[in-house]
């Protein structure tokens, strides 16, 4: 059987000593697709958008070192404890999406806590934009050929000729087609009820539906961790397990508040 053969180089372009990498480029395209989803919110909510920039702010710290903390930390911590500045060093390679979840929640805590913002209001409409920038993030790692899929004899297995001659789950691209369903369920839910949508039900069905996707897609994935091959679960699935539990929990308490509020 004939595999697709994906073979790219990780280099968008290079002019003199500036270099432009796919996952950068990706990566800035990412934030802008978001920033113009905030655009757009803010603007149907009659919100100020010079808002706008701080909150950009902080979103991009919290996802960047939460991610980078979380790779550190969840997938090979022996590593980085014995080699502390290597944490710094983020550009050889190292972000997790679990990691930079908790690290987005954690910066609008505190860009809330300064700006007098509502918490649950703004992590609800984030949520649509997360679910985007996942799409462009998870196709940096397919151009880069990181975060590989098993090997598989499916017609669309994908040879990853940078890595191995080994068809492949093309696993990255199973996530980005995942978010990018995400981000328009969220937005379509959004777009019918706009600011009448409860609080937290977005967030709520955002963490139901991308970490449902994401524990099965990990099934697919070539293990991360080194302490992987002992569990049952790895260490994405189990990460992905709390994430779900509390996106049922909000959505549930999130429904249930509406629903008072009409009793009443």
């Amino acid at each position: 059987m004939q595999h697709f053969i994906w073979d790219i180089d990780p280099v968008l372009f290079s002019i003199g000593p500036l270099t432009i990498h796919w996952y950068g480029a990706l990566f800035a395209v990412a934030i802008l697709s978001g920033l113009q989803v905030m655009k757009f919110v803010y603007q149907t909510e009659n919100k100020p958008l010079e808002a706008l920039d701080n909150l950009l702010m902080y979103a991009v710290l919290g996802i960047v070192i939460g991610a980078r903390l979380g790779h550190c930390f969840f997938y090979d911590p022996q590593y980085y404890f014995a080699n502390p500045l290597k944490i710094l060093a983020i550009w050889e390679g190292g972000l997790a999406s679990h990691g930079g979840g908790l690290g987005l929640i954690l910066a609008i805590g505190l860009y809330v806590r300064k700006y007098k913002e509502n918490y649950l209001w703004l992590l609800d409409r984030l949520a649509i934009c997360t679910a985007l920038f996942g799409v462009f993030v998870r196709s940096a790692n397919f151009v880069n050929s990181e975060i590989l899929g098993v090997a598989s004899d499916a017609p669309w297995a994908i040879i990853f000729a940078r890595i191995d001659n080994i068809p492949r789950h093309p696993a990255q691209l199973y996530e980005a087609i995942a978010y990018l369903l995400i981000f328009i369920v969220l937005f379509f839910v959004y777009k019918k009820s706009q600011a009448k949508t409860p609080q937290g039900s977005l967030l709520g069905l955002f963490l139901i539906l991308t970490f449902t996707a994401r524990f099965l897609i990990e099934s697919v994935k070539v293990k991360q961790a080194a302490y992987d091959s002992i569990l049952t679960l790895n260490t994405g699935q189990m990460l992905s397990i709390p994430f779900f539990i509390a996106g049922v929990a909000l959505l549930v308490w999130s429904l249930s508040a509406k629903n008072k509020q009409k009793l009443n």
